[in-house]
């Protein structure tokens, strides 16, 4: 099911299609958030600040909603400036990430580890439709890019257990350590510059903040993907409402609904 925000709005001109990864093409890494958020609420928790669980969770989940997309460093960046505002001294950020992604690959080693070895189809791990959607922007002839705020090394060797690597003709981005040096915003504008193509006629789709509202803001046209990981069956109302107020046009939970591609190439 399709839900038009924006009635109207079509990628009749697309030249370009820009996809995040996680959540918006790859499930390996769903259930992420549950790591981050309670690794965060229980250092904060021992600051004694007088802020209860329940309270430190909401405050977590909404800077940590707001950052994705980006480099997970800068949601770490944030945690360190949290924990200074209750009187705490942080570590460095790069640590906390570290501690992270530890924690995350207990979460989904299993699944990399049947993935390398044939264990399961990579659909199992995909949003569904993602290779029918791929397949059709392909064969209009759209270039594609891939940027994830995730490491690179970890997104590049995902996308290619995936299969996906080889459509995305225009390049394939993750996070570097010098994480000044590369955003979605900075690709967008790298497409532009390079007069691949003008900004309304980028195509996006995600399922993060960041990477709808950096299309919108060049003119593009946006997709949110709003799963309820890790079936991606039905739509995630808290995800929803997230990619609705950064001015997603459409939103889907997946890609199996054909008017989908109708709604955005209208004939």
């Amino acid at each position: 099911m399709i839900e038009t925000l924006r009635p109207g709005a079509t990628a009749a001109r697309a030249r370009i299609a820009l996809f995040d990864f996680d959540g918006t093409i790859s499930t390996i890494r769903s259930g992420w958030i549950d790591v981050m958020v309670p690794m965060m609420v229980e250092t904060l928790l021992d600051l004694k600040s007088g802020e209860s669980e329940k309270d430190l969770e909401a405050i977590v989940r909404e800077y940590v909603g707001q950052l994705t997309g980006r480099q997970t460093i800068y949601q770490m960046i944030e945690f360190a400036d949290q924990i200074r505002k209750r009187g705490g001294t942080p570590r460095d950020p790069m640590l906390y990430k570290h501690r992270y992604l530890e924690l995350l690959w207990e979460r989904i080693k299993d699944r990399v580890d049947d993935l390398r070895h044939g264990r399961c189809a990579p659909e199992k791990f995909m949003v569904p439709g993602s290779m029918d959607l791929l397949n059709a922007l392909r064969e209009r002839g759209l270039k594609m890019y891939l940027a994830s705020g995730t490491d690179d090394a970890y997104m590049k060797e995902e996308a290619r257990l995936l299969g996906v690597t080889p459509y995305f003709d225009g390049g394939v981005f993750g996070a570097l350590d010098d994480y000044k040096s590369f955003s979605k915003a900075i690709l967008i504008q790298r497409i532009i510059g390079s007069a691949e193509a003008s900004g309304d006629q980028l195509l996006g789709f995600g399922d993060g903040y960041v990477e709808i509202e950096n299309v919108n803001q060049v003119g593009g046209v946006t997709v949110g993907v709003a799963s309820d990981e890790p079936d991606c069956l039905k739509v995630d109302p808290w995800k929803r409402d997230r990619l609705a107020k950064v001015g997603a046009h459409y939103i889907v939970p997946n890609y199996l609904d054909q008017q989908l591609l109708a709604t955005l190439f209208p004939k």
